[in-house]
């Protein structure tokens, strides 16, 4: 049977990674290592064949998969379904200022609660993991037999790697969710299977003064 080939592609650095700070919808750019991070991973894919870019269109998304759209030459779509979970009265906050002033929904949080809906508007782990499986359906089956890239976030990238494995929501987490690491991945109609994970290697043996030189 034929399949859709997904290379899955989590933002480059921002400012607010480095302060462990909650970004969720907020639009938040990549800071420099963010930047050149991008443009180490669009390097990395420049001959890969890409029927599409779809990237959530939020700044450091976008920017992450202009940089692939640059060396690739394919064509970049921005798709709202593949935003960061919205984290409601947690964006803005650090993880420290989540637990000192919101204790209750600090403990729920910390114990991958699947039903808890952060204050403000936020969504739960099962809203999340619908609305990126629901994405991912529609973005992926036009393209059987293709290959195409999502430029998304941590939190769609940890349902991906929960959904092609089969882990459940509250598992605990033993995968790493790494900046502009690259991540393959194949859907059918029947599912999603992972084929490889986290691959770092263009962001290793180059010098980090590249981004200030």
């Amino acid at each position: 049977m034929q399949a859709t080939r997904i290379i899955a592609i989590r933002h480059g650095e921002t400012a607010w990674n480095v302060d462990a700070r909650i970004q969720g919808h907020l639009d938040i750019p990549l800071n420099d290592i963010g930047l050149w991070q991008a443009g180490r991973a669009g390097a990395a894919l420049a001959n890969e064949p890409l029927a599409t870019i779809y990237s959530s269109d939020l700044a450091r998304a976008q920017a992450t998969a202009q940089a692939v759209a640059d060396t690739t030459g394919a064509s970049l779509v921005l798709d709202s379904g593949l935003r960061e979970r919205c984290f409601g009265n947690f964006e803005g906050r650090t993880f420290k200022e989540i637990e000192q002033e919101l204790p209750e929904q600090a403990l729920r949080w910390r114990k991958r609660d699947p039903d808890f809906v952060p204050d403000g508007g936020g969504e739960s782990l099962a809203m999340l993991k619908s609305r990126i499986q629901h994405t991912l359906d529609r973005l992926a089956a036009p393209h059987m037999g293709q290959q195409i890239a999502l430029v998304a976030h941590g939190g769609v990238m940890d349902v991906l790697y929960r959904l092609a494995t089969h882990q459940d929501l509250q598992a605990p987490r033993t995968w790493e969710l790494g900046n502009a690491a690259i991540n393959r991945l194949l859907w059918t109609p029947e599912g999603l299977s992972l084929v490889g994970w986290g691959d770092a290697q263009h962001l290793e043996g180059a010098a980090r003064d590249e981004i200030f030189s």
